[in-house]
């Protein structure tokens, strides 16, 4: 199922439930029951519970999205430092320069096509992907410069690859789900809480109101959607894609 559909089914469900529910309530109500009396401290709980309610959400989905943001940084990172290693090394040998330029392809490919899908499955990198790296790291690492010019590259080098796998660590730390299971349980249960204190302000049946309930609902449902889409930064719906990856090494995309 689609992510946007289950969007779209939580956000008619959340208006379904608060309409069905006053239905019922104002079926089941007494004949004197005056919804205009609501008891003023019910009004000031309910306004701070949605206050406190609105600042927890806000500070969610800043959460998820910076860590969201921070793992394309390092997808772009990573993917700057394997392209700056394989266009300096153009001053060695041609031998030496063919075979880190073509291990470096590989690395880059397995993890467009292989690792990638992965990530968006397990949450995590593969060994495989780290054996390639290392043997990154052994070309460049093994080869002796010949002269002052060679030498001149070879710590740059250096420095681009210790960028790379410092990225590619970072990229595997960010796999994961960024909230933990209670602050999940927060956000749900505070939601249910904030939309059933709706109920007790005591709202008609005018279409007014109920449009303006139902559209309460559906906007939590929809702030909560956002929240769980940007928790897994690799394998949801607005993902982090490897194009950083494609854009700079465009052969990959084969």
């Amino acid at each position: 199922m689609s992510d946007w559909l289950v969007l779209v089914l939580a956000m008619l469900g959340a208006c379904g439930v608060v309409v069905v529910i006053t239905l019922l309530r104002h079926r089941t109500a007494s004949e004197d029951e005056d919804p205009s009396e609501t008891p003023d401290v019910i009004e000031y709980m309910t306004m701070w519970i949605g206050v406190i309610y609105a600042i927890v959400l806000g500070l969610a989905i800043a959460g998820v999205w910076e860590a969201r943001s921070s793992a394309q940084d390092y997808v772009q990172s990573e993917a700057q430092a394997l392209h700056e290693i394989s266009e300096r090394v153009r001053v060695y040998p041609p031998d030496v320069r063919d075979r880190i330029r073509d291990d470096v392809d590989a690395y880059v490919g397995y993890v467009v096509h292989t690792e990638w899908t992965r990530m968006a499955e397990d949450e995590q990198v593969t060994d495989r992907g780290a054996e390639l790296l290392h043997r990154i790291r052994e070309d460049v690492t093994d080869y002796r410069p010949k002269d002052d010019f060679e030498a001149q590259a070879y710590q740059p080098l250096l420095d681009q690859l210790a960028a790379a796998d410092q990225a590619r660590n970072a990229r595997a730390d960010s796999t994961g789900a960024t909230m933990p299971p209670v602050v999940w349980w927060g956000l749900i249960s505070g939601g249910l809480i904030t939309i059933a204190m709706v109920f007790a302000l005591q709202i008609r049946r005018t279409r007014r109101e109920l449009l303006l309930a139902g559209v309460f609902s559906a906007t939590i449902a929809f702030m909560l959607f956002l929240i769980w889409d940007f928790d897994a930064p690799y394998s949801r719906g607005i993902a982090v894609t490897a194009e950083p990856f494609l854009n700079l090494f465009p052969g990959a995309g084969g």
